[in-house]
């Protein structure tokens, strides 16, 4: 199970224990970041280290666990109240509150709330990778003019390779399979959609939905067995025929622009 980062907000000191013992006996999965005694401690934790989830309670001299939420959605935390007064309850939901635990904690109550936690923490965490994936993505669209590189994942890290040495690509399922002109393949788990976006147009095109070529790259194309294109490397791809129209207007400008 995927580990979340908390913090405990409690001006009292056993209820900051009675807690804590309990999420180290019944909830492996939390890993408390701090203890603070105060919102103003707490705001102090949530600048310190990233946190995902607060168990927060609601009474406390000062601010009062209210005065948190400001700062916790800056910081993206989830928040759980706790608190031994009833009373707050409809106000704790109306604040947005992952959920509501009522002193003294339940150990079932709470293995259910932190399991809630889990589903939510998860979520967010993959809407903000994919988000990461389109800016990403975005900012190679906005440089693909000048771009002449592109960084395709290895496992271990990233291949930098130059446009000018991809022959062809592949679709392989949900993966691209690059074939570079040092006879190297490389295989990505992306889509071809995702790289026919990013290329430069006026050297790639889709020529099927399981192929994109580099125009550098045609040696000829021929009608023999249906529309196909050989490569330089001796490949020998078929055109689609909802994409043959586009294929041969895009060979025209590209060998006038080759003429120019």
């Amino acid at each position: 199970m995927e580990t979340i980062k908390a913090i405990i907000v409690d001006d009292e000191e056993f209820a900051r224990s009675s807690l804590y013992f309990l999420l180290q006996e019944n909830c492996p999965n939390i890993q408390i970041e701090g203890i603070a005694k105060s919102v103003a401690e707490a705001r102090l934790l949530f600048d310190q280290s990233p946190v995902d989830l607060v168990f927060l309670d609601i009474a406390m001299p000062g601010e009062n666990g209210f005065e948190l939420i400001t700062a916790a959605q800056l910081h993206g935390v989830h928040v759980v109240f706790t608190t031994a007064f009833d009373q707050y309850a409809l106000r704790a939901i109306k604040a947005n509150a992952l959920d509501y635990l009522l002193k003294p904690i339940d150990i079932d109550e709470l293995k259910e709330t932190v399991e809630k936690a889990s589903k939510y923490i998860h979520l967010d965490k993959q809407r903000a990778g994919q988000q990461d994936n389109l800016i990403s993505l975005r900012q190679e669209l906005t440089d693909r003019k000048t771009q002449k590189k592109l960084s395709l994942p290895n496992g271990q890290g990233y291949t930098m390779v130059d446009f000018s040495s991809i022959i062809h690509i592949e679709a392989d399922s949900n993966y691209s399979i690059f074939n570079l002109s040092s006879k190297e393949k490389i295989t990505v788990s992306k889509s071809l959609k995702e790289y026919e976006d990013i290329l430069p147009e006026d050297q790639f095109i889709r020529i099927h939905k399981s192929s994109i070529i580099n125009l550098n790259y045609l040696v000829e194309y021929n009608s023999r067995n249906g529309l196909e294109v050989i490569l330089k490397d001796g490949s020998k791809i078929a055109v689609s025929r909802r994409r043959a129209s586009d294929f041969l207007d895009r060979i025209k400008n590209f060998t006038a622009n080759k003429h120019e």
